[in-house]
């Protein structure tokens, strides 16, 4: 990791963000502010409006109400200091590149479309992939992975680009254990290297129990604070509206929770 990420803060700030997909406002009016350094899971259920979010702070979606600010600049300021991991439904994972390949797209913000790597480069692409233990697969096809071996590939792309705000949507989503504790590590690293990461996920115990900041979400902010602040019963009957097995004592996600919220909008 570069030292210069620990030495630029890393926040964040929403200010009355409203954001449309597919023709419906699907995050209304949100205004937020992320410390430098954060790490925040992002609950909520299907269509809460949690991936249209992380597409439009990588202008992948337009905001049509509010301002974002990186750094306290503008959205669009900034060049390549956010990375975004997106949910493995969304990757055409038939596309002929290798791990490599995919590894190295993540320093194209740093030396552009028209120049090639230099040692720097390659030196960072091996250590992410080695960091994600995919450094053997290298050479291998992404198509050929299995989905933890890919979620792996995305992580260390991610890595590559070192960058000052980092982006995971579903993350633990359809991968198997040991990728999951090789995510979570990799948060432990992000965490002392100061960089600001945001997560969505359904999974509410680990929300509580691996992250220092929740915003809980349906189209519009319920809740935004630590994990005991945040996790209320009626915090969660906000949220969910009877999704929810047992809003008493323990969170407790319901099992109809599925993957990929974009696909219920």
């Amino acid at each position: 990791m570069s030292t210069t990420i620990a030495e630029t803060p890393a926040r964040l700030d929403l200010e009355e963000v409203t954001i449309s997909y597919n023709g419906k406002t699907a995050v209304d009016h949100i205004s937020i502010q992320i410390a430098h350094g954060d790490q925040v899971a992002i609950v909520g259920p299907n269509g809460a409006g949690k991936s249209t979010l992380f597409k439009a702070l990588v202008g992948l979606l337009p905001v049509q109400h509010g301002k974002i600010f990186i750094h306290g600049q503008p959205l669009g300021h900034h060049q390549d200091c956010v990375a975004y991991i997106p949910q493995r439904e969304e990757v055409d994972w038939r596309f002929p590149v290798t791990v490599s390949d995919v590894v190295m797209m993540g320093r194209y913000g740093k030396f552009g479309w028209l120049r090639q790597p230099d040692k720097t480069d390659k030196a960072i692409v091996l250590q992410s992939m080695e960091q994600m233990g995919i450094a053997a697969l290298r050479t291998r096809p992404i198509g050929e992975l299995s989905g933890g071996q890919q979620q792996r590939v995305f992580l260390a792309r991610a890595l590559a680009q070192e960058p000052h705000i980092l982006l995971m949507d579903e993350p633990f989503t359809g991968v198997d254990v040991s990728t999951q504790e090789t995510t979570l590590r990799l948060l432990s690293d992000l965490k002392s290297a100061g960089v600001t990461v945001l997560v969505s996920t359904h999974d509410l115990n680990m929300a509580a129990s691996e992250f220092n900041q929740v915003l809980l979400l349906n189209r519009k902010m319920i809740a935004f604070g630590s994990p005991q602040e945040v996790f209320t019963s009626q915090n969660l009957k906000a949220a969910f509206s009877g999704q929810l097995l047992n809003l008493e004592g323990a969170v407790v996600v319901d099992q109809c929770c599925g993957n990929d919220e974009e696909h219920s909008h």
